[in-house]
């Protein structure tokens, strides 16, 4: 199948590929805004990269559409170069520099926090998680469950795991969510499916070994009834658990844990969330759905936060030695290192690009 077959036959592809273009629009306008707001010149304001499909000028801004959907930016006047211009980035304070930069980054993280207290909101009359352990499903067939919902015994014990119990390690890392817990144990477990919890019973710490990963099917967690105040709550929780998600993840990346070929660029990540899309119509439920999609805009926003060439949180770095130092580092210098950083990751981009494309149109 062909890759123009394979989007024309997904409609659900439209769906993900406008919500990645709304990603990065939102990302954009964060500079953007702000970069207005205290008076810097903005000569453009582009979706996407590559050649222009689409331009207008509209006062001293000129608003592109480009053919490659993997980004977009804003130029502006002395962003990379020294400019005379009064109203140049460069000449602006230091503290608004930083602003301008970091803008990008804070409001895809707060539209990833919008969207899953929309989530908790919606599903209001769902029990809020904890991370104390209510009971085990017994083990019984599907069909089994299904003929005897109701007669089902649950278990008070399950790998050395009791009701009552509060997780509150695993693995040696902090469980402050009960998604944590199921994320966790996916990660960290040894070369025989094993995981090790801490948990409170009975007011004590107990150290529990040697759990089966097959315990996180059976485990039903305690909930208490939501309320204005657990959404909120639930809605910081379940962002810092993302945001761990993603650093933890960028670490087994590093140490090797994860390789190129487990990494998904937007031609990726748009497959994943059109697969997440028909399977949310499907089911009639679009939960799932805009979780992957809260995760991919935090995901976003924390990544443009690291401190790498190109990427926000490396102009970010440059700012805060110039904010010590009092001074700006020479332009040219910095703008060679983006230049080298930009180049890099486009590379980078070229390559996962590549392979999403194979994996799709060889289905593996």
């Amino acid at each position: 199948m062909s890759v123009i077959t394979w989007l024309l036959s997904k409609w659900t592809v439209l769906v993900a590929i406008l919500f990645f273009g709304f990603i990065i629009m939102v990302h954009e306008a964060g500079h953007f805004s702000f970069a207005k707001l205290f008076g810097v010149k903005v000569n453009e304001f582009s979706l996407g990269m590559g050649p222009k499909l689409l331009s207008r000028k509209k006062g001293e801004t000129t608003y592109s559409w480009r053919l490659l959907p993997i980004g977009g930016y804003v130029s502006m006047e002395g962003e990379d170069e020294a400019s005379s211009d009064e109203r140049a980035f460069n000449k602006k304070p230091c503290w608004q520099k930083i602003i301008i930069v970091a803008a990008g980054a804070i409001v895809n993280i707060i539209i990833g926090l919008i969207i899953i207290c929309a989530i908790l909101a919606v599903n209001h009359e769902d029990l809020s998680g904890t991370t104390f352990i209510n009971y085990f499903l017994p083990e019984q067939s599907a069909t089994q469950q299904a003929e005897n919902v109701e007669k089902q015994e649950p278990l008070t014990e399950f790998d050395g795991l009791k009701t009552g119990d509060k997780i509150k390690k695993i693995d040696g890392k902090n469980v402050f969510y009960y998604e944590d817990i199921y994320y966790l144990s996916s990660r960290d477990f040894d070369e025989d499916g094993k995981f090790t919890a801490t948990v409170e019973r009975g007011g004590k710490k107990v150290t529990v070994e040697n759990i089966s990963t097959d315990v996180i099917n059976r485990m039903i967690i305690v909930g208490v009834k939501t309320t204005p105040l657990t959404i909120i709550k639930d809605t910081f929780k379940e962002s810092v658990c993302i945001c761990r998600m993603v650093y933890l993840s960028l670490f087994d990346m590093i140490t090797g844990k994860y390789s190129v070929k487990d990494i998904s660029g937007p031609i990726g990540v748009v497959d994943v969330v059109s697969q997440t899309a028909e399977a949310s119509s499907e089911a009639h439920d679009y939960t799932g759905l805009f979780k992957i999609l809260a995760l991919i805009t935090i995901n976003i926003g924390i990544m443009n936060l690291l401190p790498l060439p190109a990427l926000d949180g490396g102009r970010l770095f440059f700012l805060f030695i110039e904010l010590i130092r009092r001074k700006p580092l020479n332009p040219k210098y910095e703008a060679m290192v983006h230049g080298i950083g930009l180049a890099l990751l486009l590379a980078l981009m070229a390559v996962i690009s590549f392979k999403d494309i194979w994996v799709l149109v060889t289905g593996g």
